[in-house]
C-alpha cells in the first residue's frame, strides 16, 4: 500500500508537469538556452571590435598616407578607423605594446636591438604580423656628390627625423655598426619636406630618409637640381650585418623621365603591418584582406601581386592573416560584408546547435514524461489482471476471507489514486477504460462475497 501510494504521489505530478509541459518544461528550456546563448556568444565568441586604431606616421609620409587608405577600407566594411600620426617606428612598436593602436606600420629591423635585446620591454604584449605590405629605400641626398660611406657623415649636419623616429633609429644603428658615434654627426629633426627644403638652403650636409620611391620628398629630392642621390659602397658587408636589409636596383628612369638618371644600387627594408597581440582574429583577418586590396598592384622593386606576403617577417606571422593571403577570405566573409557575416557566423556556430538541442529537449522530455504515464496505466491494467486471475480462474474455495479483503484493498487504492488523477486529453480514453475495468472486477468481486 505505502509503494502504491508513493507510486501514486509520483505519478501524479509526472501528470501534472505533463499537462503544464509549456509552463514547466518548454519555457524553462527556451530561458535557459536564451542565458547559454547569451553567455557563449559574450564570454566563448564574441562579435569583434567595430573600431580599429591604425598608427601611421608623419603627415607627408607612405606611413599615413597607408593608414589612410587602411581606414577608408576599414569604413567600406562596415568598420570605423582611426589614424594616429607617429613620428616614426619605434613609436609605433610601442603604442602596440601599450595596447594603444591596435594596427601600425613598422619598418624593417625593428624586431631586434643591436645588442639582441628584444625591442618591446618585458611584459608587454607580443604582436603578430599582418603582412609585408611594401619595400621601402634608404635613401640618402647630398650636396656633396663625393659621399660614397655612410662613415663621411661623420662631422655633417645631418637630417634624419625626430629621436623617435624609424628614420633616425636605423641610420644610428648602421653608424655605430661602423663605430661612429652619435655624437659625432650633428643631428637635425627635421624630417620630410621640411629637411629637404633646408638641404637646399645648404643649411644641412645631408638627409636620410627611409620611404617608398614614390613618397613625395623622395620625388621632391630627385629633381631638386644640385642635391644627389648617395650611393652607398660596400652593401653587401652592410645586409650581412643587418639581414633585414636587401640591395636593390633601382632602374635609369624608373620613377620618370630621368629618375634616376642612372641605375642605381640601393639598400631596401620591408614595411610590417603589425597586430597587437590579443586583437580579434576576425579583425586580423580583414586586415590581411584589406592589405590585398590596398598593395596587391605592382611597384618599382617588386612585381604585381608579389605584394602582400609573409616571408622573412621580424615578428611571428598571424596565423589568421596567413591563411587569407593565401586563401583569401572564406565562408560567409568572403560574400558578406564584415559585421553581417559576423552576425551570420555566430548565428550559425552558437544559434544553430542550441536550436536543435533545445528542440530535441523539448520533444524528448515530453515524450519520457508520456511513456511513463502509459507505463504507469499499463501497471494498473496489469494488476487487474492478476486480481481477475485470482477471481475467475481460481476456484471461489481457494480465495478466502482474508485474501477478498486483500484484493479488495488494491482494488480500493487503484481507484481513489485514478479518482484523483488529471491526466492529459490524450489519455483519457485509457484512464475511462481502467475505470470500467476497475468497476467491472469490483463488481466480480462483490459476487464472490455474496456466495
Amino acid at each position: 500500500m505505502m509503494a502504491l501510494c508513493c507510486g501514486t504521489g509520483f505519478f501524479m505530478k509526472t501528470a501534472k508537469i505533463y499537462q503544464h509541459r509549456w509552463a514547466l518544461i518548454r519555457v524553462p528550456i527556451l530561458a535557459m538556452l536564451i542565458v547559454l546563448g547569451t553567455l557563449a556568444w559574450w564570454q566563448l565568441y564574441p562579435m569583434p571590435p567595430r573600431h580599429v586604431v591604425i598608427s601611421g606616421g608623419m603627415p607627408d609620409g607612405a606611413y599615413e598616407a597607408h593608414a589612410a587608405r587602411y581606414a577608408e577600407a576599414f569604413g567600406r566594411h562596415g568598420m570605423r578607423a582611426k589614424t594616429l600620426g607617429s613620428p616614426g617606428s619605434p613609436v609605433n612598436l610601442q603604442r602596440l605594446g601599450h595596447g594603444q593602436a591596435d594596427l601600425a606600420l613598422v619598418q624593417g629591423g625593428m624586431a631586434w636591438t643591436p645588442d639582441g635585446s628584444p625591442t618591446l620591454p618585458p611584459g608587454k604584449a607580443p604582436v603578430q604580423t599582418i603582412a609585408i605590405v611594401d619595400t621601402e629605400g634608404l635613401w640618402l641626398f647630398s650636396r656633396h656628390t663625393h659621399i660614397r660611406s655612410l662613415t663621411e657623415l661623420s662631422g655633417r649636419r645631418v637630417a634624419a627625423g625626430p629621436i623617435d623616429s624609424g628614420h633616425r633609429h636605423l641610420l644610428q644603428r648602421l653608424l655605430r655598426h661602423q663605430r661612429v658615434a652619435d655624437s659625432d654627426v650633428q643631428w637635425s629633426s627635421l624630417s620630410g619636406l621640411e629637411a629637404a627644403r633646408a638641404l637646399e638652403r645648404n643649411a644641412l650636409d645631408a638627409v636620410f630618409l627611409v620611404a617608398s620611391p614614390h613618397a613625395p620628398v623622395v620625388m621632391h629630392l630627385l629633381r631638386t637640381p644640385g642635391v644627389h642621390l648617395a650611393r652607398i659602397e660596400g652593401a653587401s658587408a652592410i645586409i650581412e650585418h643587418h639581414p633585414f636589409l636587401d640591395a636593390r636596383l633601382l632602374p635609369q628612369d624608373s620613377l620618370g623621365k630621368g629618375l634616376p638618371a642612372l641605375d642605381t644600387p640601393l639598400l631596401t627594408t620591408s614595411t610590417h603591418l603589425l597586430a597587437r597581440g590579443g586583437l580579434d582574429p576576425a579583425v586580423q583577418r580583414l586586415a590581411a584582406a584589406i592589405t590585398r586590396e590596398v598593395h596587391g598592384g605592382p611597384q618599382v622593386f617588386h612585381h604585381d601581386g608579389e605584394l602582400p606576403n609573409l616571408r622573412h617577417t621580424d615578428f611571428p606571422p598571424s596565423p589568421q592573416a596567413r591563411q587569407v593571403l593565401l586563401r583569401g577570405l572564406s565562408g560567409p566573409e568572403a560574400w558578406m560584408p564584415f559585421v553581417p557575416a559576423q552576425w551570420l557566423q555566430r548565428l550559425v556556430v552558437i544559434g544553430l546547435p542550441l536550436s536543435l538541442l533545445g528542440i530535441g529537449l523539448m520533444h524528448l522530455i515530453p515524450a519520457f514524461l508520456h511513456w511513463r504515464l502509459v507505463a504507469r496505466l499499463s501497471s494498473w491494467y496489469g494488476e487487474l489482471k492478476f486480481i481477475e486471475h485470482d477471481l475467475l480462474v481460481r476456484r471461489v474455495v481457494d480465495v478466502g476471507g482474508m485474501e477478498l479483503s486483500r484484493i479488495n484493498a488494491r482494488l480500493e487504492a487503484i481507484m481513489a489514486a485514478t479518482a484523483r488523477m488529471r491526466l492529459p486529453p490524450e489519455l483519457q480514453p485509457r484512464w475511462y477504460t481502467l475505470r470500467q475495468h476497475i468497476a467491472f472486477v469490483r463488481s466480480q468481486l462483490e459476487r464472490y462475497r455474496g456466495r
